[in-house]
């Protein structure tokens, strides 16, 4: 399956927002391992700062940044599909996540997602 790399943004991303290009927009999938104090004998609903970091999750998903998460079987890796400006940006949103500075979270791999088929919401950057 063909895909994009991390690296690939146009030079008008690299400077502009989506407030001034809306088109710019791209849906990313990132996978996100679990350690660090990740107490994995408990649920991730039992884990150390499980509020703060649901209250992080609601915001992201209700601002339309984060469009699905969860986790993959074995319980050691999520993944996330958000739509972004850039890898970059993923990364600096995901820092905010109150989980990211002790290493419950990690994001280990950012990838463009060109979606071709789906039944979630059309991306800002399709115009109808």
């Amino acid at each position: 399956m063909a895909g994009h790399s991390k690296s690939v943004e146009t030079p008008l991303a690299a400077h502009s927002s989506s407030a001034d290009y809306p088109w710019l927009m791209a849906r990313w999938v990132i996978r996100v391992q679990r350690g660090g104090p990740w107490d994995f004998s408990k649920d991730m609903r039992q884990q150390d700062g499980w509020d703060d970091h649901a209250a992080y999750m609601d915001g992201i998903f209700d601002e339309g940044f984060l469009l699905l998460a969860g986790p993959l079987e074995g319980d050691k890796e999520a993944i996330w599909g958000v739509e972004a400006e850039s890898s970059e940006q993923i990364l600096e949103r995901m820092k905010e996540d109150p989980w990211s500075p002790n290493g419950m979270l990690t994001p280990t791999k950012i990838e463009r997602w060109d979606v071709v088929m789906d039944r979630l919401p059309k991306p800002n950057n399709i115009r109808s």
